[in-house]
């Protein structure tokens, strides 16, 4: 048994997931009446994300069921410590990392999100959790928040903030990656300077796309 499948951790997930499927259905109108190539253009944008993704502030915009599950397997398997995540939205995500750092004997969870009202929500559900010890929270645009005080080494690194701001985070992430961390990149076809950047070899990954939604990308140089 591990935590990510027993009390408390598991039934609160399902209570989440349960939630992010049924959440749509109240998102605003204005973002309901949005074309696609309009939320296209707003993806990609590195000017307008703080407004796009201000409309979605009451949405999870949660991984996948199975996007969680490899996150905790790679941060298991890997043996992590360290932990960095782009993107804290309502903690689906973070939990299932927490969860591998908890099963690993312990360690650092950093996740930045933008948006106090999911902070908030994170965080309440990392202490149902029980798993708060293990999570520092930057509130605050991660441009300035993960710019300052990362661990010596990274093990680890979760981007699923604004899609468009891929590659300049991993411009504040990369020195500290280990050989061998990953990187998890949801929905990075929206960024496909970073795709671009990691998919070379030259720049020091080995990187492939994984499921529908996934670019997984590991730090070899």
């Amino acid at each position: 048994m591990t935590t990510l499948t027993t009390a408390p951790v598991a039934p609160l997930l399902e209570r989440l997931f349960a939630t992010d499927a049924a959440s749509w259905s109240g998102a605003s109108p204005d973002l309901a009446a949005m074309s696609e190539d309009e939320q296209n253009r707003l993806m990609r944008s590195k000017t307008e994300y703080r407004d796009f993704y201000g409309r979605m502030k009451d949405l999870p915009l949660a991984v996948s069921r199975e996007t969680g599950a490899l996150l905790y397997m790679l941060a298991r398997s890997g043996r992590a410590r360290t932990i960095v995540e782009f993107g804290t939205s309502f903690g689906i995500s973070t939990i299932h990392l927490a969860a591998a750092l908890r099963d690993n004997g312990g360690g650092q969870l950093i996740t930045s999100e933008f948006e106090p009202g999911k902070v908030a929500k994170a965080r309440a559900h990392l202490t149902e959790a029980g798993l708060l010890d293990l999570v520092e929270f930057r509130e605050g645009d991660a441009l300035q928040t993960l710019d300052r005080d990362l661990p010596d080494q990274i093990d680890l690194l979760l981007l699923d903030g604004a899609k468009s701001l891929y590659p300049e985070i991993l411009d504040r992430v990369e020195s500290r990656l280990r050989p061998g961390a990953c990187i998890v990149a949801d929905n990075a076809d929206y960024s496909p300077d970073y795709l671009a950047r990691v998919r070379l070899p030259a720049n020091g990954y080995i990187s492939t796309p994984f499921g529908d939604e996934v670019e997984l990308s590991m730090r070899v140089g």
